[in-house]
C-alpha cells in the first residue's frame, strides 16, 4: 500500500513539473517572445556569407546574382555583389542608429541613404534597403501575440513611435521550439498586405539556427527574390574596419 501511495506522488510531482514548464510557456509575453527571436537570428558574434540571389519574374523568367554578406553583432552589416558584371562591386552598408550607405561603381560615390527613401529596392531586387539593414525588432517594433498556430507563434509587431518605416506592420510567424521566424507578413501604410518573406530549410550549424534559403515576394510588382547561402562561417573574427564606407569601394 505504502509503495502504491508513493508511486503516486511520484506521478502527480512529474505531472506538475510539466504542468508547471507548460504554464511558463504560456506566460512569455510577446516582448519576450521578440526578444528571443532577436537572439536567435542575432547568436553569432560574426557572420561571413556567400549567397546566391535569384529574381523571378511574374513569367518565371530568372536573373541569377552572387553576393557576400557579412554581419557583425546586431547592428553591422556589409553587402557586395561579386557577379554578374553589370552587378558587380554595389555594395550596402548597415550600422548602428539606422545609418545606411550605398556604393555604385557606375558613378563612383559613396550615397547616405536618408530614412525617406529605405523603403526603395536594393539594386533591383524585391528587399528595400530596410529589409537588409541588421536590426533586433525588439528596439524597432512593439509586439502583440495574437494567436498560436501550427506550432507557431503569430506575432504583430508595430513600429515604436521614434522610428521611421514604410510599414504600418509586420505579422511574424515564429517556431516555438527554437524561435526562429519562418514567416513575415509587410503590411503598407494603408495597412495592405504588399510583400511576403519566407524562410526555408532553417538548419543549425556550429550550434547557430540558420534559414538557407528566402523568399521576399512583392504582390503589387508580382516578382519575387530568392537568397540561397551557398556558404557560411561564424565567429571568424571578422574586425570592425570591415564595416566601414572605406570598405564599400573594396
Amino acid at each position: 500500500m505504502k509503495r502504491s501511495i508513493s508511486f503516486i506522488i511520484i506521478v502527480l510531482g512529474v505531472m506538475a513539473f510539466f504542468s508547471q514548464g507548460w504554464a511558463v510557456e504560456k506566460q512569455l509575453t510577446a516582448s519576450q517572445i521578440l526578444m528571443k527571436v532577436d537572439d536567435v537570428i542575432n547568436a553569432p558574434k560574426d557572420q561571413d556569407l556567400r549567397i546566391k540571389m535569384i529574381l523571378i519574374d511574374n513569367k518565371g523568367k530568372e536573373k541569377s546574382r552572387e553576393m557576400s554578406m557579412m554581419q557583425k553583432d546586431s547592428d553591422k552589416r556589409m553587402v557586395k555583389f561579386l557577379s554578374p558584371a553589370d552587378q558587380k562591386g554595389i555594395s550596402f552598408l548597415s550600422l548602428p542608429d539606422d545609418v545606411m550607405y550605398v556604393y555604385l561603381p557606375a558613378f563612383k560615390k559613396i550615397r547616405r541613404i536618408a530614412s525617406h527613401v529605405k523603403n526603395t529596392k536594393f539594386a533591383g531586387t524585391d528587399f528595400s534597403y530596410e529589409d537588409m539593414e541588421a536590426i533586433r525588432y525588439s528596439d524597432k517594433y512593439s509586439s502583440e501575440l495574437l494567436r498560436k498556430e501550427d506550432n507557431h507563434y503569430v506575432l504583430e509587431l508595430i513600429p515604436k513611435e521614434c522610428v521611421k518605416t514604410d510599414y504600418s506592420k509586420l505579422l511574424m510567424w515564429i517556431r516555438d521550439d527554437n524561435f526562429y521566424p519562418t514567416k513575415i507578413e509587410h503590411c503598407d501604410k494603408g495597412s495592405k498586405l504588399f510583400k511576403i518573406m519566407i524562410r526555408d530549410e532553417i538548419v543549425k550549424i556550429d550550434g547557430y539556427w540558420i534559414s538557407k534559403v528566402s523568399e521576399m515576394q512583392d504582390l503589387k510588382a508580382e516578382h519575387k527574390t530568392k537568397m540561397i547561402i551557398e556558404e557560411v562561417k561564424f565567429d571568424s573574427g571578422i574586425p570592425d574596419s570591415k564595416f566601414s564606407k572605406r570598405n564599400l569601394k573594396r
